[in-house]
């Protein structure tokens, strides 16, 4: 059936060739689009996972410098750490790499390598370090 124009002498149909033209289009701007997309979201976990380190950081800083004020500068246990209310005012947060806020002992080593499946954090109680427990790439050298 072919499609008549109407009294205007408008067609009411797209042609095969107009829509391969916007599919082509909509493929050339989601070319361009979807990298910086997928930039914008690496970015945003690090800053997430940058964030969650600094306030646990803080925290453990602020133990150390209580404790010392007292007499016995010792860094938390785990025990403690995962204590809501001792160390941190909340639980420990999730890894935005990996959602696990699970906490591992750990010992720190140089390039602080991953612990037992890449999931949580790690933290070493005699030195006071506290590191993301994740295989991605940079993430282990903040």
């Amino acid at each position: 059936m072919l499609i008549q124009p109407s009294a205007s002498g408008a067609r009411r149909a797209f042609t095969l060739i107009e829509l391969i033209a916007v599919i082509v289009v909509l493929a050339i701007l989601s070319g361009v689009a979807l990298p910086r997309f997928f930039d914008y979201s690496a970015k945003a976990k690090e800053a997430a996972c940058r964030n969650a380190l600094g306030n646990v950081r803080a925290a453990l800083s602020g133990f150390y410098s209580n404790a010392y004020e007292t007499g016995s500068p010792l860094y938390p246990t785990i025990a403690q750490l995962r204590t809501i209310g001792t160390v941190l005012g909340d639980a420990i947060p999730e890894n935005p790499y990996n959602g696990d806020s699970r906490l591992l002992a750990a010992t720190w080593e140089v390039g602080n390598p991953p612990v037992s499946g890449n999931r949580g954090w790690c933290y070493d109680e005699a030195t006071g370090r506290f590191w993301a427990n994740s295989d991605t790439v940079g993430e282990n050298t903040w």
